[in-house]
């Protein structure tokens, strides 16, 4: 944000989450809401998330390299058009392991290579309940970049959605890994605040882009 009275410093919110305000410098923001565009169209783009029970996610998401449904993985969109997925793309796969690098201060240890990329959509009032990513095999850490408009990121422990957790706002460009012992902790989005992203980014309301390691094959 101009003008800000104390620059945001990297944080450790838990063992193994670390906040990065800022990674993502404009350009490379204007560069990954194209390709994010490129990836909602169909086959296999933005779609809604119907969770068992009947309902819907508020936020919609398009998948890359595998698609994530309640609570797996396939290689088709089968809660969607049923077309195949999209691949997962070597830059992303890139930036991740760039990411765990400049949130832990070393690369990321072993061979694993990312390949997952789950892009939500939040509207205004969108949000996203405390959830575990936890249909990956891998302990890899999840890398989460925001792109658009502020939100208010609840991050909370491996025992239940309850407290403790901690509410940490992300704004465009903000960088959020959580791995280690942290890999399994609720997390959630309880509010997104509109018309907050930065002008001149073309963006009405917030995108998330999660990067994984499945270990699913």
């Amino acid at each position: 944000m101009d003008g800000e009275l104390f620059p945001r410093e990297r944080t450790v919110i838990a063992p193994g989450a670390v906040h990065v305000p800022d990674w993502l410098g404009a350009t490379r923001q204007r560069e990954l809401i194209e390709a994010c565009r490129g990836w909602a169209r169909p086959p296999a783009g933005l779609r809604t998330v119907r969770v068992p029970g009947g309902g819907t996610m508020t936020a919609r998401q398009v998948c890359l390299g595998l698609h994530w449904y309640p609570y797996g993985y396939a290689d088709t969109a089968v809660d969607g058009d049923g077309a195949p997925v999209k691949p997962m793309p070597d830059r992303l796969a890139a930036l991740a392991r760039e990411a765990v690098a400049a949130a832990y201060g070393a690369p990321l240890a072993g061979g694993e290579t990312y390949d997952i990329a789950l892009i939500n959509f939040y509207g205004g009032d969108s949000r996203m309940g405390m959830h575990r990513d936890a249909e990956e095999r891998s302990p890899a850490p999840v890398v989460s970049l925001s792109l658009g408009d502020t939100c208010v990121f609840r991050f909370g422990n491996t025992a239940s959605r309850g407290r403790p957790y901690r509410d940490v706002e992300l704004r465009s460009g903000d960088l959020f890994v959580f791995g280690d012992s942290s890999r399994r902790a609720y997390h959630g989005v309880p509010k997104v605040l509109p018309g907050t992203g930065p002008h001149g980014l073309g963006l009405t309301g917030r995108l998330n882009i999660t990067l994984r390691v499945g270990g699913l094959a």
